[in-house]
């Protein structure tokens, strides 16, 4: 087999991924045409098929799975050799693999991007917006170069660096400004909306609502796919929301609503980041964390990511 190319065991794992020719050609910057022109090339020199096609999608075949785990390691070994390359560098120059959570990345992006493109006049920074378990996915599999999470991860293959901490404040309907403000077990009898199941924030949220009380779910929860719907939702007067106080001067400019902290002990998460131990950029992204941290810092400073009111204060 000595007419394998880089580019087709390329494509082979864009469709092993996408599970469909469109998707994975559109990933590939190539027409559908070409893609499954190189796939069928690549099953004619192993002198079998890969795929199992259909009308309606694309699976691997048995032996495709067994061909894609030494792939995806081919692939990976072919990346890390390039990190390797830009790692000998002074300065960090060259694609950035980025991944952030959703309830952090349209709040942070803005001025982590502009602070990273100053810094690092030659980074090309590509930008992954998903849940946790996908990033985490993505690191492990070589296809992010680091990512930024709610911690602790606990993954043994990954490194985690702390870059701030922030609290979570309750969001009322404008009519309740004023109002004393609930108890944790208090919350348990409202209507919750809470961000929809697979993101961090929503069980951190519940966890909250379940501290020092049973662990069962509060009573009436509505489910959205993001902060701004949630907040949208309160503002229409259909329940009560918890959000991170980054989010706060973004969701709230355009809601008539009351948004104060907790009394006492506050629901709070650690933002971090992480990539893999193994990753030869590790001390160009402790750099980058670095300059993460001082980002966030600028947010506070400018009052992007403003106090709410306290509790104590309203009785």
């Amino acid at each position: 087999m000595t007419n394998l190319t880089l580019k087709q065991l390329r494509y082979f794992e864009a469709l092993a991924r996408y599970g469909h020719f469109g998707r994975a050609a559109e990933a590939c910057g190539i027409s559908q045409p070409a893609l499954s022109m190189q796939i069928k090339e690549l099953e004619e020199e192993l002198g079998t098929e890969l795929f199992d096609r259909s009308a309606r999608q694309v699976r691997l075949t048995s032996f495709g799975e067994e061909v894609a785990l030494r792939i995806g390691g081919i692939l990976r070994s072919v990346d890390e050799l390039g990190d390797l390359v830009r790692a000998s560098r002074d300065r960090l120059v060259g694609r950035l693999r980025l991944g952030v959570i959703p309830t952090v990345a349209p709040y942070l992006l803005p001025t982590l991007i502009g602070d990273l493109t100053r810094t690092y006049g030659g980074l090309d920074i590509h930008v992954r917006e998903t849940l946790t378990p996908r990033l985490i996915q993505e690191l492990e599999e070589g296809r992010l170069d680091a990512a930024i999470v709610a911690l602790p991860v606990s993954e043994p293959s990954l490194a985690e660096t702390t870059l701030f901490k922030e609290s979570f404040v309750l969001v009322r309907p404008g009519e309740d400004e004023g109002k004393p403000v609930p108890e944790p077990d208090a919350l348990r009898e409202m209507r919750l909306l809470l961000l929809e199941e697979g993101h961090c924030f929503r069980e951190q949220a519940l966890s909250f609502c379940s501290m020092n009380t049973r662990p069962s779910p509060p009573r009436d929860l509505l489910d959205a796919s993001s902060l701004s719907t949630l907040v949208q939702m309160v503002d229409a007067g259909i329940g009560v929301t918890l959000i991170p106080e980054m989010a706060v001067a973004v969701e709230t400019r355009s809601a008539s609503v009351s948004v104060v902290h907790f009394r006492g002990q506050e629901p709070s998460r650690t933002i971090g980041m992480i990539w893999r131990r193994t990753s030869p950029l590790a001390k160009q992204l402790v750099e980058i964390a670095e300059l993460v941290r001082h980002s966030a810092g600028l947010l506070r400073e400018q009052g992007r990511m403003p106090a709410a009111r306290r509790g104590s204060s309203r009785g």
